[in-house]
């Protein structure tokens, strides 16, 4: 008897990007819609019964998960990607659990709850996940739903809360948490009477969803300082927004431009949003010119070693102190990062060191203490490695734009959730990178 052979199976692969070094950034490149931005406002559509509009809407894989959270509430959404605009219309939810595999995705997936449990008067989510970069707690905005009247259990894994009517609190967080800012600035919008909330988040983004709030029908004073005012309104009407630049984005490229020794000018952008980077880039002895809405980035005669800190905002932004740190390896001296947000960012300085980096990382005891010193200038080589987050897979893509030879960039799915057409405004600005598929390593 013959026994047939039994079928091949084609052997599992995953995308990744290849960058070969050597070619300078040159060109015009725009800026898309803040993801920082987008997502609490798109949480904020849960706050009314009319048609929201956001317009300039980034598209992202996070993004994807927000628009499906909303649907899976009962919301109906209308995306039409090529014009980069998103209609909500909350009017008949029929959940306030989001899918707990929805919400592993993404700590954002938390900007819910505020909206959920000021028009509803209930949530029950489990934890958020997203990028692993230590300790992400949600116990400031567990804390402020609790002074607000809300009846919350919170474990490690669940949070659920209920409140009959949320009411205005005087609301001191420990520290100037994003999320936490913008979970109890969307509840307090529709809590009976009046909030204050102490030491809140001055980013732009908050500015930004505070601003649509306005919009809305909010009474919000405050916005950009860290005490904003809250008196509480019965309901908010629909509006159409515009999401603000990415200065995240824009930082990447501009720091792009710098270490590959070309010359980039980035359109659509904040001036003031993005000094914190433009300040630090100007010390290290690059040439950065901003003008309105524009601004130009280039490499100087040479790079010199400089101290950042990340620290809020108008503090030097975390989110870009993994793309800063490569340019910190082509410094002259020995540089030096203090991160001071989170308490595990700097795992992607070993994927530096695979490429040539010489880095010295200190960690401490308490929450917030990691600390990494670079030497440079140093020749980077091609290697293989890992995006291990967002920003962290934005910096590794750099590295590989001036190391010498070929580097293989793995887990690029995390760049997908933060960079809209990544690799495609890279080669617009004349890097060498394209998508590829390979057999999924051991």
């Amino acid at each position: 008897m013959t026994i047939a052979n039994p079928p091949t199976q084609a052997p599992a692969q995953e995308r990744v990007f290849s960058v070969l070094g050597g070619a300078p950034l040159r060109g015009t490149v725009r800026i898309g819609g803040a993801k920082n931005a987008a997502l609490p406002m798109l949480a904020a559509t849960l706050l009314t019964a009319d048609t929201m509009v956001l317009t300039n809407v980034p598209e992202l894989a996070d993004i994807y998960t927000m628009i499906d959270i909303l649907r899976s509430l009962g919301a109906e959404v209308e995306w039409d990607r090529p014009a980069h605009r998103v209609s909500v219309k909350a009017a008949d939810i029929t959940t306030t659990a989001p899918p707990p595999e929805l919400v592993n995705k993404m700590r954002a997936s938390f900007l819910t709850a505020g909206p959920l449990l000021a028009r509803f008067g209930s949530v029950d989510a489990t934890t958020p996940g997203g990028c692993k970069l230590g300790a992400r707690p949600v116990d400031v905005d567990v804390r402020g739903f609790r002074q607000m009247g809300a009846d919350v259990l919170f474990t490690e894994q669940t949070v659920s809360a209920q409140a009959n009517e949320l009411r205005g609190a005087h609301i001191y967080m420990d520290y100037p948490s994003h999320t936490g800012t913008e979970n109890l600035l969307m509840a307090a919008v529709l809590a009976a009477g009046k909030t204050r909330i102490v030491n809140a988040s001055c980013e732009p983004e908050i500015v930004a969803l505070g601003a649509m709030l306005k919009r809305m029908g909010a009474r919000i004073e405050g916005l950009g300082t860290p005490m904003i005012m809250v008196e509480g309104v019965h309901h908010l009407h629909g509006v159409s927004e515009a999401i603000l630049p990415d200065r995240l984005e824009a930082g990447t490229y501009a720091i792009g431009a710098v270490i590959s020794g070309g010359e980039v000018t980035i359109e659509n952008i904040h001036s003031f949003d993005m000094l914190p980077l433009t300040s630090k880039l100007q010390d290290a002895g690059a040439d950065i010119w901003v003008e309105d809405n524009r601004m130009l980035a280039r490499a100087g005669k040479s790079l010199q070693a400089v101290e950042v800190q990340t620290l809020p905002f108008p503090g030097f932004p975390t989110d870009l102190q993994a793309a800063f740190a490569v340019l910190m390896t082509q410094a002259n001296g020995r540089s030096k990062l203090h991160e001071r947000i989170f308490e595990d960012r700097l795992r992607y300085t070993e994927e530096l060191v695979k490429m040539g980096a010489s880095i010295q990382v200190e960690r401490f005891g308490d929450r917030y203490g990691q600390k990494a010193e670079f030497k440079g200038p140093t020749p980077l080589h091609g290697a293989d490695v890992r995006a291990l987050d967002i920003r962290a897979g934005a910096g590794v893509v750099l590295a590989g734009l001036i190391a010498e030879g070929t580097s293989t960039i793995r887990d690029v799915f995390h760049i997908d959730r933060g960079y809209d057409r990544f690799v495609e405004k890279l080669r617009g600005l004349g890097a060498s990178i394209e998508e590829r598929y390979v057999p999924i390593s051991g």
